[in-house]
């Protein structure tokens, strides 16, 4: 089962879910129920468990807020997905149909019930997950055309389609890790601690904040393992100055130019995001709306989790329905006080 489907749910405090997992959190020692409204721990100190025995032997204690050792019956409709997550991660090859009678459902009711629960429809999911099982397999060595058989694409006119869309690149360069890229980036303090600004010809490619040096850079090279890396502040100083003024509230907008790769999907809610005024919030669902499906709500969130030019494009401003501050990629405390201080510079 795909373990950013359960950080979802956590993210959301989707009840539904409790009982199918338990969330973990390393650094308290304590574990919960996908529901509880203690603050969102951060996405490395997590770890997922199927019951509440296997957190326990691994050391954690239950959370005393959310009491997750008491008997939850799993929502069926989620069960049932969730098993249907698991078919379409597993080397089988399965339509709706063919899901829709393992289930014990009607091909409508579980595409509806599908899209609803994960975001988004159970071929997407497929093709999602064949196209993540191709990006391992060109990354560990294997030839575009084996990787391509074995992440289950019948043809290369598929596979580039898809490539176009989820990659940005074509498979051949993707499979070099951004070899012959050249990025420059670089590393200073900021209002939040540590802040990574790395750019392209193009324009930036990653805006990342940290507490220390060490991960932002091992991160910026797991995204282009292959890329030429230069570490010049003087290249990004012009960058770096305006991100500083926007974060200290002394300049409002930024337009700067990106060079990033995303889905159409992420790219519409991007542009959406980008539209919000400094120093006002929208919810997920507002921005579901007006891409056309209010539905879309879990879809959204995670094209705002997978944003990686932090302030640029303003995922921050996107709070929960009940103007709780829920997830940020880079801890709930930065969007906070990103937040604080857009409203007393309005």
């Amino acid at each position: 089962m795909d373990n950013e489907i359960y950080w979802n749910a956590v993210r959301m405090n989707d009840a539904r879910f409790d009982g199918a997992f338990f969330l973990g959190v390393k650094t308290t020692g304590i574990y919960c129920r996908p529901s509880c409204r203690a603050r969102t721990p951060k996405r490395e100190n997590v770890a997922f468990f199927g019951s509440w025995k296997a957190a326990e032997k691994f050391g954690l204690r239950a959370c005393l807020r959310c009491k997750p050792k008491e008997l939850v019956a799993i929502d069926p409709h989620v069960r049932k997905i969730i098993t249907a997550c698991e078919l379409l991660e597993s080397d089988g090859l399965y339509s709706l149909e063919d899901l829709a009678a393992k289930l014990e459902l009607s091909p409508y009711h579980l595409q509806r019930s599908f899209k609803e629960i994960i975001g988004v429809s159970p071929k997407k999911y497929s093709e999602a997950k064949r196209m993540e099982r191709f990006k391992t397999e060109l990354k560990e060595g294997s030839g575009v055309t084996s990787a391509m058989y074995d992440a289950g694409f019948g043809s290369s006119s598929r596979l580039y389609e898809k490539a176009a869309e989820n990659l940005g690149m074509t498979p051949a360069a993707y499979k070099k890790g951004g070899q012959g890229m050249k990025i420059t980036y670089s590393i200073t303090e900021c209002e939040l601690g540590r802040i990574l600004v790395a750019r392209t010809i193009k324009g930036l490619c990653n805006i990342a904040f940290a507490d220390d040096d060490r991960s932002l850079e091992n991160n910026l090279r797991k995204e282009f393992p292959n890329a030429e890396m230069i570490k010049d502040a003087k290249v990004l100083k012009s960058f770096v100055d305006e991100i500083l003024k926007h974060l200290s509230g002394k300049k409002k907008r930024l337009d700067l130019p990106l060079d990033i790769q995303a889905t159409a999907f992420q790219m519409r809610v991007w542009e959406l995001l980008r539209k919000i005024p400094y120093g006002e919030t929208v919810t997920y669902t507002q921005i579901a709306e007006k891409i056309g499906d209010k539905k879309k709500v879990r879809a959204v969130a995670q094209a705002c989790a997978n944003n990686r030019v932090a302030v640029v494009i303003p995922c921050h401003r996107v709070i929960g329905k009940d103007g709780k501050l829920s997830g940020y990629r880079w801890g709930v405390e930065r969007k906070e006080k990103l937040l604080q201080t857009e409203r007393a510079v309005k």
